[in-house]
């Protein structure tokens, strides 16, 4: 299956995802990990088109998420640049234009090392609980641990 630009811009603004998470990690120079992932979830039946899309991109894993479901994740942070990359040449069409954006702004933090800084890591934060329009209280509370030990 060959996939086309527009297909895929089409296809992830209805099922992708552009993620970023921050745990704990006690050897980070101030003792978070900042983890962004692009990430597709489909049926298993639809595996295909997962796979697919990691020979588009040329990156990430497929595998069992849940139950039913699998997964196509791209974590590599070079990969990363590259989906950057690809959607800013070939912009999202819908309010997943503005998640993306802002996973860029952090993508692009990363790379200046700012998410290796208490300052940086909490610009990071604030970008990222306000994507994906969800409750964030995993990063709040990382937030509020990193402004009291400010």
């Amino acid at each position: 299956m060959e996939l086309s630009a527009d297909w895929v811009v089409g296809f992830v603004d209805a099922e992708g995802c552009f993620h970023v998470s921050i745990n704990r990690h006690p050897e980070m120079s101030v003792g978070y990990q900042v983890l962004p992932e692009f990430v597709v979830v489909q049926h298993h039946r639809d595996r295909q088109i997962l796979m697919a899309l990691k020979r588009f991109f040329g990156a990430g894993t497929v595998r069992r998420n849940h139950d039913d479901r699998d997964c196509f994740r791209i974590r590599n942070f070079d990969s990363l640049k590259k989906v950057c990359q690809f959607f800013l040449k070939h912009p999202l069409k819908t309010k997943k234009n503005v998640d993306f954006r802002k996973f860029r702004r952090i993508v692009l933090l990363m790379e200046r090392k700012r998410h290796l800084s208490r300052d940086g890591l909490l610009q990071i934060i604030n970008i990222a609980i306000k994507m994906n329009n969800a409750e964030r209280p995993a990063l709040e509370k990382v937030r509020q641990e990193l402004l009291q030990t400010g």
